[in-house]
């Protein structure tokens, strides 16, 4: 079957007939989605062809360089250039934000940009430190360093391999569904929370001094205290305000302009002009070390791992759902497919690799992708070239933002922050649902006022739990005939629907395994009880049964020794072909009877009719027209 979109994908894909790989001047082909490559081994052996369709499958990057045409080159480059005015201020501000040098955020946007260019099958999606995993990252690693920075480096590097390696692994063993057990509602209160705790950190940057504690309420107390004493330094102060309003404002209202390059320039130029870091006072970046980051392996003994491996999955989780969000909904906007389990084996050996040249965990930008889209990214070259601007700075010019202030990284790091809350969802899951709303207010309340850590696995908990609540006590109905609508439905909501005298209609909207085998027991029977007449069969509409387990199997058959204790026969409507199988297997099938086991509910009903002689007229019998 053809899915909405196809036609478009369709014109941007190799015809499999031709193998000609020519696809449309204007648009990349869609990674990992075409047809088989023609023979291009030269011995016209099927099995080398096979074998370079897998290796282009895993390595994307390569089927791009394959089919690459000029006609992209100038929108990648330019589109390169542009993202290297946001790539270089967020890394460094990031990294600041994580308790680590500013120039390993610059390493950690060079080394994952290059990897996922080579492996990512997103074609725009863009790689780089960013401001959810801050708080996590700080958390793991501040502590065990106690101030020793080339201790914090090597903490930093250790994390992000052991990130890596989770999810580049769970990509590899196709555990890409595991991207979904953060719930819209937890991600957003999770993510609230993560710029909560991100904003309170900033402050300090941006008045001008530095706070104490470890957590959120340790830190605003530092803030409050150093503004009550006088520490402000007005200049740092004025600079970042400015600053954030400059981001905010070009963010609002122009969003083709760069507001966060525009503030850097204009930052770092008059902090020079006028030397405010000798006459003001105010922290300046001060030169980069000159140089590009050497391959090493982070120094660490095991109780370093067990330490850093409670951030490390949480980490890996929160950066596998965002990357996975992120890049189905590019793709959705490009037209083209993405696999799951793909994109996790990219992002983690992207970010693995970082660690191994100084870097820290990244994850994909929600900020930094649509720029590059905006700015007419065609393909990773993209990244690619915003990589090597980065090594360019890096070689040539390191004493370029010598004088940048450090409330202007703090100011980009808040407007990054700023993005990430979400009011207008509370509100809509307060008007929606309730019970979600109060999932996305603990999921935050648990982050921002427990701990990061401890509050990334609050929350995929409060998912699972709210998963398992609807699993354990899930809808269910009596169903009656509404006079003029076809089929059997829920009295709830049709209260003048008719009920077959001695005939129980139960539908159970949900799969039976062993925490609700109970509940639907008991169900049933509340139900036999209360019916009036009295009840003679019981029919379980079983269409929304979508399995059952060992354990529900024994209840159903205890069951049905209760129901014949009180003269009512149990039977099954609408079972699907694979329950009934299981049922078979248990030996519970043949218990309830094969004969009492019907392809519809009104076979069932017709049934009970034909057993009992009761007298029952349909409303279609009677000629009654139906409903319009």
């Amino acid at each position: 079957m053809r899915e909405p979109g196809d036609e478009q994908a369709d014109t941007r894909e190799v015809s499999p007939q031709d193998g000609s790989g020519a696809v449309p001047a204007g648009e990349p082909p869609a990674e990992g989605q075409g047809p088989g490559l023609p023979d291009e081994a030269g011995d016209g052996s099927p099995g080398v062809a096979s074998a370079i369709g897998s290796l282009l499958t895993w390595i994307p990057g390569l089927q791009t360089l394959r089919r690459y045409q000029p006609a992209w080159l100038p929108r990648d480059i330019i589109a390169g250039l542009v993202l290297t005015a946001l790539l270089v201020p967020a890394g460094m501000g990031y990294a600041e934000a994580s308790g680590l040098p500013a120039i390993l955020g610059l390493y950690a946007t060079i080394v994952p940009l290059l990897g996922y260019a080579l492996l990512g099958p997103s074609r725009i999606l863009v790689l780089g430190p960013d401001s959810s995993l801050v708080p996590l990252i700080a958390a793991a690693i501040v502590p065990l360093a106690a101030g020793d920075e080339a201790r914090a480096i090597s903490l930093a590097g250790t994390l992000a391999i052991i990130a890596g390696l989770l999810v580049a692994g769970a990509g590899l063993a196709r555990f890409g569904f595991l991207t979904d057990l953060l719930s819209t509602p937890v991600r957003q209160g999770y993510l609230n929370g993560i710029a909560l705790i991100v904003l309170v950190g900033q402050l300090g940057k941006i008045f001008g001094f530095s706070l104490d504690g470890e957590t959120l309420l340790a830190e605003l107390a530092s803030w409050v205290s150093g503004v009550r004493d006088g520490q402000t330094n007005l200049a740092a102060l004025a600079i970042g305000l400015s600053c954030l309003v400059v981001i905010l404002g070009f963010r609002a209202w122009r969003p083709s302009v760069p507001g966060v390059l525009v503030a850097v320039v204009g930052a770092t130029v008059v902090s020079g002009v006028l030397d405010l870091a000798t006459r003001a006072g105010i922290v300046v970046l001060g030169p980069l070390p000159q140089g590009l980051p050497k391959f090493s392996i982070p120094t660490f003994d095991l109780g370093d791992i067990s330490a850093l491996l409670p951030a490390a999955i949480g980490i890996a989780l929160v950066s596998a759902a965002d990357t996975s969000v992120l890049s189905r909904a590019f793709a959705a906007r490009g037209g083209y497919q993405v696999d799951a389990n793909r994109e996790l084996f990219a992002l983690g050996t992207s970010s693995g690799a970082s660690g191994f040249f100084s870097g820290f965990p990244v994850s994909s930008s929600s900020s930094r992708t649509p720029v590059a889209e905006a700015a007419g990214a065609k393909t990773q070259l993209t990244g690619v070239v915003g990589a090597l601007a980065i090594v360019a700075l890096l070689l040539f010019a390191p004493s370029l933002l010598s004088a940048l202030p450090q409330a202007t990284l703090g100011a980009v790091v808040m407007a990054a922050a700023l993005s990430l809350v979400d009011t207008a969802t509370f509100r809509r899951l307060w008007v929606q649902r309730r019970s979600e709303f109060w999932l996305a207010f603990a999921s935050f309340a648990g982050v921002a006022f427990i701990g990061v850590i401890p509050g990334i696995f609050l929350s995929v908990g409060l998912s699972l739990l709210a998963f398992l609540r609807r699993a354990w006590w899930p809808h269910d109905a009596v169903l009656g005939r509404a006079q003029g609508v076809k089929g059997y439905h829920d009295l709830s909501y049709y209260p003048d629907a008719r009920q077959v005298p001695g005939l129980v209609l139960y539908r159970f909207d949900g799969p039976l395994f062993f925490a609700n085998a109970d509940v639907f027991r008991a169900r049933v029977l509340d139900r036999a009880r209360a019916a009036r007449p009295p009840a003679r069969w019981v029919v379980v509409a079983a269409e929304p049964i979508t399995d059952v387990d060992t354990t529900a199997a024994e209840m159903i058959e205890s069951l049905l020794v209760e129901l014949e204790g009180m003269g009512v026969t149990l039977a099954f409507a609408e079972l699907k072909d694979f329950v009934k199988d299981r049922l078979r297997s248990y030996g519970t099938l043949a218990r309830i009877g094969e004969d009492h086991c019907y392809p519809t509910v009104g076979r069932a009903v017709d049934a009970y009719l034909a057993a009992t002689g009761e007298e029952w007229i349909d409303w279609e019998e009677a000629g009654i027209p139906p409903r319009t």
